[in-house]
């Protein structure tokens, strides 16, 4: 499913336009991006959490030359489904 295909469903769902619909989904999105890059996490009840997960810094392999190459760390956003979504899958 792509955005617009989610907001067709939820404008189905609820009494809001796409217009409205679209608004508060990109209006979702920013928030939980703002959350996660202020390190903070975000937890909706009865659908999970989403979080930052630290990546540290490896080395890696070229697949190619087979030479050594560090990886940077870095932050990583994830999804922790809650129970109640994982019971319903």
């Amino acid at each position: 499913m792509n955005k617009a295909q989610l907001v067709t469903q939820m404008a189905k769902r609820s009494e809001l336009t796409k217009k409205d619909t679209q608004a508060a989904l990109t209006s979702l999105q920013k928030v939980i991006t703002k959350s996660l890059s202020e390190g903070d996490q975000v937890q909706i009840s009865g659908f999970g959490t989403f979080a930052l997960s630290y990546y540290p810094a490896r080395t890696g392999r070229n697949p190619q030359t087979g030479e050594s190459i560090e990886i940077e760390g870095a932050n990583k956003a994830v999804f922790k489904p809650a129970k109640a979504l994982k019971d319903r899958l």
